[in-house]
């Protein structure tokens, strides 16, 4: 059955117009994301893209040696991955879901005719890479300007930013992988963030504890692509 546009959480989804909505909504089928589902594989064709309803994935980038960081982190504000959109088929990047959800999925040969089928549609999503654009700039900022403790505030800000309530599920490992850190420097800023009040951290787990607070923090380590996701698509609400 297609779903309704009443019942859709995703960002962009919710945006389209009605009459775009209804030209998707047939080709959008149901889809469970569990943790570590590979949604695109470097230098693969893409095959189908993912609308988060809940949930949270990450883009990659490898080096040669195996080294890895997350460049780009998406739920439901948005869409992973965005070849179609500026008419590629393949990335070398890698894309997995890294906070388990669900949402709904497209075929890309359904997707790429339905961006060509309507200026606002394509319009739509074109600003939405441009925002995924702005974050990753930013990540690349970040990652040479800030102490890893600013950088994981950051990081926990937009998973925050990204899920329901206040518990999200990261493992130590994982985080290192992402903000490309070894382990023992996750510990130790999480144990920081954790003795100054801003998150609680157990095992696969981070609560955030004072949000506001956990924003001065980041300092301008974060705010900057969510103004302008803001300012480009409208607010995300949590």
């Amino acid at each position: 059955m297609s779903p309704r546009k009443s019942d859709i959480r995703n960002n962009l989804l919710a945006l389209l117009s009605d009459a775009d909505f209804e030209r998707f909504s047939p080709h959008l089928e149901p889809q469970d994301l569990p943790r570590g589902l590979q949604l695109a594989t470097p230098n693969e064709s893409v095959t189908h893209y993912y609308f988060h309803e809940a949930g949270i994935a990450s883009t990659v980038s490898r080096s040669p040696e195996g080294h890895s960081v997350e460049v780009g982190l998406v739920g439901r504000d948005g869409l992973a991955p965005t070849a179609a959109i500026l008419h590629c088929d393949t990335s070398p990047h890698a894309t997995f879901v890294q906070v388990a959800g669900y949402g709904h999925r497209i075929e890309a040969c359904a997707f790429s005719q339905l961006l060509e089928s309507s200026a606002d549609c394509s319009g739509l999503f074109r600003r939405y890479v441009h925002t995924l654009w702005t974050q990753s700039t930013y990540t690349a900022l970040s990652n040479a300007m800030h102490h890893v403790e600013e950088r994981l505030a950051r990081w926990i800000l937009m998973c925050h930013d990204r899920v329901d309530g206040d518990r999200i599920e990261l493992t130590h490992d994982f985080i290192a992988v992402m903000l490309g850190v070894r382990r023992p420097s996750v510990t130790t800023a999480l144990h920081l963030l954790e003795g100054n009040k801003l998150i609680y951290s157990e095992r696969g787990i981070v609560t955030v504890r004072d949000r506001r607070e956990l924003e001065v923090f980041a300092a301008d380590a974060y705010g900057i692509p969510e103004r302008e996701y803001a300012r480009v698509i409208g607010q995300l609400n949590r």
